[in-house]
């Protein structure tokens, strides 16, 4: 009852959404003028002709292969390819299908999965079975070609409010190109395609209980300097290069690429994905800088010192990081040693596969009704506690007190690596077990200098006036 009350309710909202189309609001208009009956709730995708569409009607990604081969071997080793047997997506679904009643089944598998859900083969069996970390379940496809360009309309910009086309048998795909043919399937121009909307539909995530917003990476995007600079989603994350999208189609200068660079090295390697990871690994040290300002030119032994780090989101155009915030981190891994090389400070080691206790990190930390952090199981929480993520083109000071040993041998050693992680290696451990999965922490940037001692001046010195600054 629950859920059907639900359901109901999102269909009044969205009614009401859309009799305020035209109105937008403070991010942009976010809903089209269509009122769509959600028939997957609390997921919002939909179908064109409000049914469920037949299994046989979507090709395996092994058929798009046959003509569009390049674009096939990039898609198959990304994060995309494999969003439904990602191991860790599928343990935290396990959990919120077997937490919810199977409630929030829809909801998470919509994004996941989306023809899985649309054509009615995802099982509350399928949600609540994790498969082997080294064996994953691949009867489903993650987000495949078909869930991609079968999309021809959006009926809002968050939790999966996408519309995918029901063609029959005659099997349209949309595109960005109005020159596109096909001898296998229709074609169709799709300027949706080309926009960040596109994106936003799986990229804005809210609680469908409590309309919490657990993610919002589309939202960051719109409100930075990139969009305002005509910069898109698909510019960085798709970007263009010289060829064929279709072996027998024409050779363009602006073909798509669909690697899908984002963050997640970790699971990259673990697919065996070791090329996408490094292009993953390019983006993140293209995406911050690090640099020492407000610090005294030389350190006092026996004195407390104040060193300051600056960190600028330099290239990312969302918050860094974003997304899942229950793992993003950033962080910054100080250390100070002396003239020996001993390290006599450190902030930002990680102890018990976590970044230890007062480590200057950025990221997202969500509470629950009673006020605590929530972890792991984010279909509990109920506000967000904290938001210190770095804005797009902003920056952060990162302060340290330093108390510096009175016997210190100098100079002092500055080193600051600026890291990241898509989940902690505790996070990873309580889902799959002890050590199953190997989280790569990766260095956007780093930071290396030098700072010579002041020494009291001598007697001598005093005596003549004089003083070693």
């Amino acid at each position: 009852m629950h859920l059907i009350k639900l359901l109901q309710l999102g269909l009044i909202l969205t009614l009401s959404l859309a009799a305020f189309a035209n109105a937008g609001t403070a991010i942009e208009q976010r809903i089209i003028d269509e009122a769509l009956t959600p028939l997957f709730g609390p997921h919002r995708a939909t179908t064109s002709t409000g049914k469920v569409i037949p299994e046989h009607r979507f090709d395996n990604a092994q058929v798009c292969a046959a003509c569009h081969s390049d674009i096939y071997k990039e898609w198959n080793s990304s994060m995309m390819s494999h969003s439904w047997d990602d191991p860790i997506y599928r343990a935290l679904l396990s959990r919120a299908s077997k937490a919810s009643g199977g409630e929030l089944d829809n909801f998470c598998t919509g994004c996941h999965t989306p023809t899985g859900l649309l054509t009615g083969q995802v099982t509350r069996a399928d949600n609540q079975s994790p498969p082997d970390i080294n064996n994953p379940v691949t009867d489903l496809p993650g987000v495949d070609c078909e869930s991609c360009h079968n999309i021809n309309a959006i009926s809002g910009i968050d939790n999966g409010a996408y519309v995918l086309n029901d063609a029959g048998e005659q099997r349209i795909k949309y595109g960005p190109r109005r020159d596109a043919q096909s001898p296998y399937h229709e074609t169709a121009y799709s300027p949706l395609h080309t926009e960040s909307q596109m994106c936003a539909t799986c990229h804005n995530v809210t609680h469908p209980l409590n309309g919490v917003p657990v993610e919002r990476t589309y939202d960051e995007w719109y409100e930075s300097p990139y969009r305002a600079a005509g910069i898109s989603c698909q510019d960085c994350h798709m970007k263009p290069v010289k060829g064929k999208s279709a072996i027998m189609g024409p050779e363009r200068s602006d073909r798509a690429t669909h690697w899908f660079a984002g963050g997640n090295t970790t699971l990259l390697e673990h697919f065996g994905h070791t090329d996408n990871a490094k292009r993953a690994r390019a983006l993140l040290q293209s995406s911050a800088t690090i640099e020492l300002v407000d610090t005294p030119k030389r350190i006092q032994p026996g004195a407390l010192a104040k060193i300051t780090l600056k960190v600028t989101n330099t290239g990312a155009g969302h918050k860094l990081p974003t997304g899942f915030p229950e793992g993003r981190e950033v962080w910054v891994d100080f250390q100070l040693k002396d003239g020996s090389g001993k390290t006599f400070y450190r902030s930002g080691a990680i102890k018990d596969g976590k970044t230890e206790p007062g480590t200057k990190n950025f990221m997202v930390r969500m509470g629950d009704k009673n006020g605590k952090k929530v972890e792991v199981e984010v279909w509990r929480i109920t506000h967000i506690m904290s938001d210190n993520r770095i804005l797009p083109k902003g920056h952060e000071l990162v302060d340290y007190h330093i108390q510096i040993p009175n016997d210190i041998k100098g100079p002092v050693s500055i080193s600051a690596d600026v890291n990241y992680w898509p989940f902690s290696q505790a996070f990873a451990d309580e889902l799959l077990g002890k050590n199953a999965l190997e989280v790569k922490v990766e260095t956007i940037t780093s930071l290396n200098a030098n700072i010579p001692l002041q020494r009291e001046p001598s007697p001598l010195a005093l005596k003549n006036g004089e003083a070693n600054h």
